[in-house]
């Protein structure tokens, strides 16, 4: 269920920050649904989310599931193993909330 979880939050961060080249790739190539006001403020929403979490020093939700699932397993899977080293990074949270910020002002 851990995995599960994971690859959600793995899906979640994909759509952030994946959504942003593929909104001004769309935009280039004329995608109608990359101006659709779902997909943006969706989008948006997300980035927003991000920031909101790292601005009052919360902990994702996705994360802290994930973690109170692992605490029943005993190995890590291969899914954790790989996701883990995609997602997280051992960076001040300083430098995080700045990248976040300035991520949410590109697609905003």
């Amino acid at each position: 269920l851990a995995d599960l979880v994971l690859i959600v939050h793995f899906c979640y961060v994909l759509f952030v920050v994946g959504g942003l080249p593929l909104i001004w790739f769309g935009a280039w190539r004329n995608w109608s649904f990359v101006t659709s006001f779902w997909f943006r403020y969706s989008h948006l929403a997300a980035i927003l989310f991000v920031v909101a979490e790292s601005l009052f020093g919360v902990v994702c939700p996705l994360t802290a599931w994930e973690n109170a699932l692992r605490q029943v397993e005993d190995d890590s899977s291969f899914i954790q193993r790989w996701l883990h080293q995609i997602m997280f990074y051992n960076v001040s949270e300083h430098i995080l909330t700045a990248i976040y910020i300035l991520f949410a002002v590109l697609v905003g």
